[in-house]
Order: C-alpha cells, then structure tokens, then sequence
C-alpha cells in the first residue's frame, strides 16, 4: 500500500473508533431495531459517511507484491469496518474475513461475520438492520444482502420514513455469484444458494435452493462440520 493509503486508511480507522464512542441517535437505534426511521438523521449520516471512508481505503488499495500481503493490508481496514466478535470467542479460532475488493455496505458495523468468511468481488450488503454471517460461509461474486425496505403505501414511503429486517446466514453457507437475499431472510447452516436466485423466504439447513423466487431443489446428506482455518490467501 502507498505512503498516502496508509495515511488514509489511518485516519478513517481512527475516524470509526471515534464514532463508536458518540452515543447513538434515537433513529439509529430505530433502524436497527426495525422500526420506522429517518435517513437523514446527523447520526446515521455520519456514521454513513465513516463507512464510505473505510470502503474507500479498502477498495481503492494498491494491490501488494503477494496476495497474502494484499491480505493483511486489509485486515485493520476490516476489523474497523465489521461488528467485533463476541468477546466469548477463542482469539485463536477466529480467522479474519477474506473480501476481495469492491465491497459495499452501509454502515458495516451492522455486520457480523464468523470466523474465515469468503466474500468475491463486488458484493453489497444493506445494513440498516444487523446481519450475521456465519463462519466458513462464501459469497460467490456479486452477492447483494438486503435489509432495507420501504412503505408500501406511497404517501408513507415519501414522507422520507424506512425501515429495514434482519438477515442471518449459518455456518459453511455457500451462495452463488449473483444471488439476492431480501429482507427478513434466515438461510440455515451448509445451505448451498444458487447463482443468481432471489432468496424470498427462509430457506432449511442442508438444503439446495435456485430459482426466482428460490425454491428447495434438493436436500444435502448431512456429515461432520468441517474444521475452521485460517486463510491466508483465496485460490
């Protein structure tokens, strides 16, 4: 990474560990809860306007002279950007997440991810309300999370009020390249997504699901849980 990306990632780091000491906003602490909030609450705006710092350092980081440094480079980035993980949590079994630049989100501290997560290029997650990711889980290119929503009726929709639903992904979850989970989702444990399906509804652990709007395709035969590693560099 350059001198002046250092120096940016830095004080957007530094910008983060700032905001979390403010205390939060009553509209903020709205929109996670999934109630109806205000966009443009000086709150939210800022704390909008720190994520866009730290995605700006993530994506915008000249790659390093091994993909394994290009790595590392990114982990503070990272562990600024994401909620921490619970403080039960073994230090030594938590891999750092692996996201290969461009990602996009809201405000990312609204996302929690297990140990080792794989994310391609290019995917987006909305994070108005939390979303959890479990360990192992991988994103093909291109995924989109959602949590956002919006009023049906259209006088309330442009009165400028939102709101938003949770998302959780189990453990060793695979979704492919182009998928979309809507708002309120839960996808169990080694579920396996397919490329470009629209995730409606709740989908079963060890399940198949493909299609628009997904629909169970086949069941997985369910075997022990693979070990959790540390990955230093994606193939």
């Amino acid at each position: 990474m350059p001198e002046h990306d250092d120096s940016y990632a830095a004080a957007a780091i530094a910008d983060s560990i700032a905001a979390y000491d403010e205390p939060p906003s009553l509209e903020w602490s709205k929109m996670v809860a999934g109630e109806l909030f205000r966009p443009l609450d000086p709150y939210i705006r800022t704390r909008s306007d720190v994520c866009k710092r730290l995605l700006y350092a993530l994506n915008s980081a000249a790659p390093a002279a091994t993909g394994a440094a290009s790595y590392a480079a990114r982990i503070p980035i990272l562990s600024a950007l994401f909620a921490q993980p619970s403080a039960d949590a073994a230090a030594d079994t938590i891999a750092p997440p692996y996201i290969e630049p461009p990602f996009h989100c809201d405000y990312g501290c609204n996302i929690a991810l297990g140990s080792g997560v794989y994310m391609n290029f290019g995917c987006v997650v909305l994070d108005g309300c939390p979303v959890r990711i479990g360990a192992r889980t991988m994103f093909g290119p291109g995924v989109h999370v959602y949590t956002a929503a919006h009023p049906l009726d259209p006088a309330e929709r442009s009165s400028g009020v939102e709101f938003g639903r949770p998302v959780t992904i189990g453990d060793d979850v695979w979704v492919g390249g182009g998928a979309i989970i809507l708002p309120g989702v839960t996808i169990g444990d080694a579920a396996v997504i397919g490329a470009g399906s629209v995730v409606t509804k709740n989908v079963e652990p060890y399940t198949v699901v493909a299609g628009n709007p997904a629909r169970v395709v086949r069941s997985i035969p369910r075997q022990s849980a693979p070990a959790a590693t540390k990955p230093e560099e994606s193939t």
